[in-house]
């Protein structure tokens, strides 16, 4: 098994290349040459069963691998129980989404500290994340893989070492890691290959081989401020990080086969292209 590449949406060469149906992503992709799509419900999970069903069918049939983003209020480390409790139902609801397109993995933003300590947002976040699992698997819904991401503020829960906390409540956790996003809140500190081979290494170590081969990553440069993220870039910006070449390099090297997502601003296809091209290239 390879790593796949795709795009988080609709890069803004879809509506230029005259596509303008959601039903077309497929199509388009494997024109653009990529093998993944990551369908957004950051707003909500508005699409209906036999929608999601059409269009699983349609990307399957190109050959096109699907996740979704579950929606960006999720907030599981709540100190209200009412927004814990809705968060698990948006994780249901984005796991029927997912699971009816025919895909398996959730992408889920974990919440923020607020006024409480990283320690209390954890421990929240945790019961929730317990919730989460029983609600799916009274739906028969277990092989759904909840994908908890790195973020970039620094207030946000989602160092590495959170998100691998996480992954510790059940195997079928797989952690979403945002590279863009743990360079943002560690204010640029992934400048080469022995960063990321110590992000790799510490996946390794605290969740074992198995699912460090198939992680699930977000890929893009992203400017940051003293507080850590402030807006996605494309690869054309020479000033952000992280690159990624040498993490491909790394990749291939260990054999892995994660999922990469890119998030560019606009150009989330070509930039995932891009990458798609160097891992090729390293063969």
């Amino acid at each position: 098994m390879a790593a796949k590449f795709g795009p988080a949406g609709n890069s803004e060469s879809f509506a230029a290349m005259g596509y303008r149906h959601s039903e077309q992503v497929p199509e388009y992709l494997v024109k653009m040459g990529l093998d993944h799509f990551e369908y957004q419900c950051g707003r909500g999970v508005n699409i209906s069963n036999e929608k999601a069903e059409k269009f699983g069918k349609i990307a399957s049939q190109q050959g096109i691998s699907l996740s979704l983003h579950a929606p960006y209020y999720i907030s599981m480390s709540s100190v209200e129980e009412e927004k814990r409790l809705n968060s698990v139902n948006y994780i249901l609801q984005s796991a029927r989404a997912v699971n009816a397109m025919g895909g398996d993995r959730i992408i889920v933003h974990t919440g923020s500290c607020g006024k409480i300590s990283r320690e209390e947002a954890l421990s929240l976040a945790s019961d929730t994340m317990k919730l989460a699992l029983k609600a799916l698997k009274e739906e028969n819904l277990s092989h759904i893989h909840i994908c908890p991401e790195t973020m970039g503020k620094i207030n946000q829960l989602g160092t590495l070492d959170e998100v691998i906390a996480l992954c510790k409540i059940d195997e079928s956790i797989i952690p979403c890691i945002d590279f863009g996003h743990l360079n943002a809140r560690t204010l640029g500190e992934i400048k080469g290959k022995e960063d990321f081979e110590k992000i790799l290494d510490t996946i390794e170590n605290e969740l074992g081989s198995d699912r460090l081969k198939v992680f699930h990553s977000h890929f893009s440069k992203i400017e940051y401020t003293s507080g850590g993220e402030k807006r996605h870039l494309t690869f054309e910006d020479t000033v952000y990080g992280p690159d990624f070449e040498p993490l491909l390099e790394l990749v291939y090297k260990k054999n892995l086969s994660p999922i990469f997502v890119c998030e560019s601003a606009g150009t989330q296809a070509e930039d995932a292209l891009s990458m798609k091209k160097y891992y090729n290239s390293l063969g």
